[in-house]
C-alpha cells in the first residue's frame, strides 16, 4: 500500500508534461473559477457541455491512460449512480398532473321546440342580426372549435417513464442531470487543475492575483507561506499515516479476540502516536527554516516561479471570453420547458 500513489484525487503529474503545465496558474486558476462558476443556475444542456469540454481537454493534452483512467474512473462510476437514484426518486411534486384536455368532449342534446312564439322570436333576431355581429359569432365559433380540438402536432407528458414502481418524470430527470454534471465538473476541475499545477505555482499565482488586497493590510505573503507549507506537509501526513498502517498489519494482531473496546483502544494509541509524529515534524521544519535565516516573509523571500504571459495564455483568456459569451446566451436556465 502507497498512498501517495494509490490516492485517486490531488496528485501533480510531474511526467510527461503537457501543454496544460506550460499555463500560467493565473489562467488556469481562470478557468477553474469558470467551471465552477458558469453551472450556477445554468440549464442541464449546459453542464453537460462543460463534461464534455473537460474530458476533450484531458484527451487533447494527451494525459496518460493510467492516469485519468484512474482518477477519472471512480468518478464517472459515481456521477452515474448519482444520475440513476436522482432520476428515479420522488419529484416532490405532489400535484396529479393530467392532460390539458379532456379525452372526449362532452355533448348536449338539444330537444326541438314546437311552440310558434319561439320560432317567431328566433327568426326576427336573425333577421335583426347585424353583420358585425355575425362576424364576431364566426370568429368565436372557430377559435373554440381549434381550442376544443386536440393537438396532433405536438404531444406532453410530464411522466416520461412509469412501469410499476419505477417512474421518472422531467423534473427528476432534469434534477438528476445536474446534480450528476455539476458533481463531476465541480470535482474533475479542481483535480485536472492540481494534477497539471505545482504547488509552488498555486501559490505564486494567488499571491499575484492577490497583490491589490495589501492596500487594505491583508497579510498577503503571510497567506502565501502559509498555504505553501501546508501543500508541502500533506505528503508527510500522508508519510506517517502509511508507516503506522503498516506497523499495525505487520503484528498480525487478531482483532477478534481483542473485541470493540480493546481495538478502539488500539487506534486511539496509533491516533496519538500519529499526532506525536506530526508534531515533530513541524518541529523539524521551522527549525530548518530559523537554520536558514528566515525571520519574516516579506524580508526572506523565494521566487519560485516568474509568471509572464505567453501567447498560449492569451488564446487561452480569449477562450475563456468565448466561453463566458456562450453560457450568457445559450446557458441560462430555463425552467418553463418542463
Amino acid at each position: 500500500m502507497d498512498l501517495l500513489r494509490s490516492l485517486p484525487l490531488g496528485l501533480y503529474l510531474e511526467q510527461p508534461i503537457t501543454w496544460l503545465h506550460h499555463l500560467d496558474p493565473r489562467v488556469k486558476f481562470a478557468w477553474l473559477m469558470s467551471f465552477l462558476a458558469t453551472p450556477v443556475l445554468a440549464n442541464p444542456v449546459w453542464r453537460l457541455v462543460l463534461a464534455a469540454v473537460l474530458v476533450l481537454i484531458t484527451l487533447s493534452a494527451s494525459i496518460p491512460l493510467r492516469v485519468w483512467r484512474q482518477q477519472m474512473g471512480w468518478l464517472l462510476m459515481l456521477a452515474f449512480f448519482v444520475l440513476v437514484l436522482t432520476a428515479i426518486a420522488p419529484d416532490g411534486m405532489q400535484a396529479e398532473h393530467q392532460p390539458r384536455l379532456p379525452s372526449s368532449e362532452l355533448t348536449f342534446p338539444q330537444s326541438p321546440t314546437d311552440g310558434s312564439e319561439n320560432k317567431g322570436e328566433t327568426r326576427q333576431l336573425e333577421a335583426t342580426a347585424s353583420p358585425a355581429n355575425q362576424g364576431s359569432d364566426a370568429v368565436n365559433s372557430a377559435s373554440t372549435t381549434a381550442a376544443n380540438e386536440p393537438s396532433k402536432t405536438q404531444k406532453y407528458s410530464y411522466v416520461l417513464i412509469h412501469q410499476g414502481p419505477l417512474k421518472i418524470t422531467r423534473k427528476s430527470l432534469d434534477m438528476a442531470v445536474s446534480f450528476s454534471t455539476l458533481l463531476f465538473t465541480l470535482i474533475y476541475s479542481t483535480n485536472l487543475y492540481l494534477l497539471t499545477t505545482a504547488p509552488e505555482e498555486i501559490t505564486a499565482g494567488l499571491e499575484s492575483l492577490m497583490r491589490p488586497l495589501r492596500r487594505f493590510n491583508v497579510p498577503v505573503t503571510e497567506i502565501v507561506l502559509t498555504l505553501t507549507l501546508s501543500l508541502r506537509f500533506i505528503p508527510l501526513v500522508l508519510e506517517e499515516v502509511q508507516n503506522l498502517v503498516r506497523s499495525v498489519w505487520t503484528r498480525a494482531i487478531n482483532w477478534k479476540k481483542l473485541g470493540f473496546r480493546k481495538s478502539l483502544q488500539v487506534w486511539l494509541i496509533v491516533a496519538e502516536r500519529l499526532l506525536q509524529n506530526l508534531l515533530l515534524r513541524a518541529e523539524q521544519m521551522a527549525n530548518a527554516m530559523q537554520v536558514r535565516g528566515f525571520t519574516s516573509p516579506n524580508e526572506h523571500r523565494v521566487q519560485w516561479y516568474q509568471l509572464r504571459l505567453k501567447n498560449a495564455d492569451w488564446m487561452a483568456l480569449v477562450s475563456l471570453a468565448v466561453l463566458w459569451g456562450a453560457r450568457s446566451l445559450w446557458g441560462g436556465d430555463q425552467t418553463p420547458g418542463l
